[in-house]
Parts: structure tokens; sequence; C-alpha cells
């Protein structure tokens, strides 16, 4: 019998969540320049709560540059409107709001789940066909799992599980220990816009970061107490 180790896994890629958009016109020039600049995967999109029609036509308006660039654009919430807007799929939630959505995603959208505040539920959102899970982001108080913790939950998954993860960084310092647990994706969102230097430049440190942490976790098994460079 061969005991062939499994293949690496792929370094992890940036998702990277939008401000709250009420107008989109900033977000559309600058996202081609963004996307370009780092190894975006997704966009997540988060809308102002408005009425449907306006909603509907942010999203057409920042599907193509996001689809053009070979990333995918999801909308935080509104399953209702993917479709409608030409978007990608929906980021959900909870169990619930991934149940409801399901049958109107599955198979042609992507299906991703967050506020998951136990491994339980987190099994239970893989056996419902979620198509990446989301640890570490804060709830509607603001509280969130310490870091420690929130890496923890990636190791775990990414270790007896199939379906992506993704950690929700909001640092720099977070990003890097996301990736070095296992984290397929590491969403970034608030920390690079507010960047002094502006969004582009914290993409790009960022995502070295993250490559970084990789190569350090593929050489080194045991890749405790590194810094991101």
């Amino acid at each position: 019998m061969s005991n062939k180790s499994p293949p690496p896994r792929p370094a992890p890629r940036l998702y990277l969540a939008t401000p709250v958009v009420d107008d989109p016109a900033t977000l559309v020039a600058e996202l081609p320049g963004l996307l370009a600049a780092a190894d975006i995967a997704a966009v997540l999109l988060r809308l102002k709560e408005t009425d449907q029609r306006s909603m509907i036509s942010r999203i057409k308006a920042l599907a193509p540059p996001v689809q053009k660039a070979g990333a995918a654009l999801l909308v935080e919430g509104h399953a209702e409107l993917v479709a409608r807007g030409g978007a990608d799929g929906a980021h959900l939630p909870g169990l619930a709001a991934l149940k409801e959505a399901l049958p109107s995603l599955k198979p042609d959208r992507i299906a991703g789940v967050g506020g998951l505040t136990t491994r339980h539920h987190s099994m239970d959102a893989g056996e419902m066909g979620a198509d990446y899970l989301l640890f570490g982001e804060p709830d509607a108080k603001g509280q969130r799992p310490s870091a420690q913790a929130i890496a923890e939950r990636l190791d775990w998954w990414a270790e007896l599980f199939e379906p992506p993860c993704v950690g929700f960084a909001m640092s720099l310092q977070e990003a890097h220990d996301f990736a070095l647990s296992g984290a397929d994706f590491v969403l970034v969102g608030d920390f690079i816009w507010a960047d002094p230097r502006g969004p582009k430049a914290a993409l790009v440190e960022v995502d070295a970061a993250i490559k970084k942490a990789h190569a350090t976790a593929t050489a080194d098994p045991d890749p405790a107490g590194s810094e991101p460079g």
C-alpha cells in the first residue's frame, strides 16, 4: 500500500468585502485596479438597505467589473436578488438563511454561510451543501471570538472537512495567522478601506502576508509564533 501524503493545500486567496454601498460609482471606478493588484477570488457586496429595484441596479453596476477580472461577486444576504442582479452567489447569515436560500441558488450559484457559533452548526452547514464557511465575523452586537479561537476553528475545519473555510480578518496580523491555520480564503474589509495609504497598498500587503504564511505552513509543520513580514 502506498502511504502518500495528501497534496499540499493551495495558497489562500483574498475575499474582499466592500464598504456598505449606496452609490456604487466610486467603487465601480476603483475595483478594476484593486482586483488587478492582488489575488482576489471574490468580492462580497454589502448593500445599503433600500428598495429592491435600487439594490438590483447596484448589483448590476458592480457585477461586470468584478467578473471581468475573473472574481466572483457575492451579495451579503438578499439571495432573492442574486439572479436578477447577475451576481455569482450570496453570503448567508446562519443555517436558517442558508436552508431558505439553497433552492434559489443551487446548482448554478454560490451559497456561502457565516454566523456559525458552534462546531455542530458548522458541520450542519457543510452537510446542507454550503460552498464555503466563514469563521470569525462579528455578531449583531459587534462581538466575535478571539483571534486564537478563530484560528483554532479554521485549523479544525481545514483538517477534517472538504468545503472551503474562510477566516474573517480584522487586521494584517489576523490575515497572516488565519492563512497559517489553514484558511482557504481570508476575508478582509474595513481595515483595507480605512488604510491611510489607500486600499490598493493594503491589499498588496495582506496578499503577500497570506502567501508568506502559506509558504511557512507548508515548509514547517509547526509554524506557531511566526509574524507577518
